[in-house]
């Protein structure tokens, strides 16, 4: 069989929307659209390109690489090690997993807890505790993740988003608000790196693997049919996305006109949950911002438990998921702040090196997996991400920073681009200096029989 049926494609597709969509795609759009008021869909052009059309290309790549790791093997060994375990580290373990679990109970919850009746640390405990018990459950058997994320939890997620949509059409909040912040200046640039903060392209090289397992599950033989199905699957969960992001900033720029400023897209969201439907709102909003965690977390822990088998047979994936769902409560415990103030800096370390492995990727036609092209161009973005990294995190190199900050970009976030193209070209330039020299060597040998 080369093709999934119309059923199975769209419950492959409506998990990987699940997969993607967690409370940070849910936050970020109304915040975007509160923020850039009537340039909130020049700066959606953006936020698409970094939150929906990296992280497809990111699931496409890694199905026709088969893995991540043989993704990454073409810059060399060694690189692939390192950078598959930091990628699932960081989008696992040690940040995108216990930000799922703690970010609904921060942004959802917590809020709206009565006044003295419980402790914050008790409540977050209890919370995640829950939480993570589902979460395990549910990662047990992920031959069943389809059925349970594609029938169940994403349409309900799907249906309640909607609901707040519709209902805000007849219960209208108002009209666009004024541009703030670097959306005046730089409304594309500004969604696009606001895109970042998703994280969907990092998980993107997770979830690739899941993804492939699942085809592979539903009887499609075949590489070429895995990846064709892939891409399908893919370009319909994108345009869900879309849809979604797009319901979500209309609401977020439609309330900066009445409800003003606020601190993030949870207080945005909570404010128009309680002007549409009241006090029951914030049950909803609860609801909602849970259902999105969960669903993202499940497929951390599946995609993370999964790789890590492979590194070592003598611990089975049950386990891997019970040792993944306990560490990640207890960090989740940490709170939110903190897990936020270390993800800023891992992201603008990871990112760029992400994005321009899946673009290496796609492009591979032209270069044929060709170490020295890959190696090269990862090395020069990997050092100025790096860079930039360090720099935010206020960790001071400002003789080496002197060397990059010249670049076009470099104080948006977007110094690496340039250095990135500039490294294609040079690749491709060592390639063609070393067939030659190969060339002359077969020559002389030749010549001397």
């Amino acid at each position: 069989m080369n093709n999934l049926s119309r059923k199975d494609l769209v419950l492959v597709s409506l998990m990987l929307f699940s997969l993607f969509f967690g409370a940070g795609n849910l936050i970020f759009p109304p915040f975007l659209g509160q923020a850039a008021g009537n340039a909130t869909w020049v700066t959606m052009i953006g936020f698409f390109i970094t939150a929906v059309g990296f992280p497809i290309l990111g699931v496409i790549a890694v199905a026709k690489s088969s893995g991540l790791h043989n993704l990454a093997s073409r810059v060399h060994p060694l690189f692939a090690t390192v950078f598959t375990v930091l990628i699932y580290l960081s989008i696992g373990p040690g940040l995108g997993i216990p930000r799922a679990g703690s970010l609904p109970f921060e942004m959802a919850v917590r809020p709206f807890l009565p006044e003295g009746l419980i402790s914050h640390g008790l409540a977050l405990f209890i919370y995640t505790f829950v939480f993570f018990l589902v979460a395990y459950w549910l990662c047990l058997t992920p031959s069943k993740l389809v059925d349970r994320m594609g029938k169940i939890l994403t349409p309900t997620l799907l249906i309640l988003i909607s609901a707040i949509f519709i209902a805000s059409v007849f219960k209208p909040l108002g009209s666009y608000g004024e541009v703030t912040g670097s959306y005046i200046d730089s409304p594309f640039i500004s969604g696009f790196l606001d895109g970042y903060m998703t994280m969907d392209t990092i998980a993107a090289l997770n979830f690739g693997i899941v993804i492939s397992l699942v085809i592979k599950s539903k009887g499609i033989k075949g590489e070429q049919a895995v990846v064709k199905n892939s891409v399908k699957a893919g370009i319909f969960a994108g345009g869900l996305l879309i849809i979604i992001y797009s319901m979500l900033a209309h609401l977020g720029a439609t309330s900066g006109g009445r409800f003003g400023g606020t601190e993030n897209g949870a207080q945005t969201l909570a404010n128009v949950m309680l002007y549409i439907f009241g006090d029951a709102g914030a049950v909803l909003l609860a609801v909602i911002f849970t259902l999105a965690c969960l669903t993202t977390c499940v497929g951390l822990i599946t995609s993370c438990s999964q790789y890590f088998v492979t590194l070592s047979s003598k611990v089975s994936y049950k386990t891997w998921v019970r040792v993944l769902s306990l560490s990640s409560m207890v960090l989740a415990n940490m709170g939110l702040t903190k897990i936020l103030k270390v993800s800023v800096p891992v992201l603008d370390a990871i990112y760029p090196v992400a994005i321009v492995l899946i673009m290496l990727a796609m492009c591979d036609k032209f270069f044929k997996g060709n170490q020295i092209v890959y190696g090269v161009t990862i090395g020069i973005t990997s050092c100025v991400s790096v860079i930039y990294a360090l720099s935010n995190a206020s960790i001071n190199i400002s003789v080496i920073e002197n060397m990059v900050k010249w670049l076009p970009f470099y104080d948006r976030g977007l110094g690496w681009v340039l250095p990135a193209l500039f490294g294609v070209g040079i690749g491709m330039c060592l390639n063609l200096v070393k067939d030659k020299v190969g060339n002359k060597g077969l020559l002389s040998e030749e010549e001397v029989s």
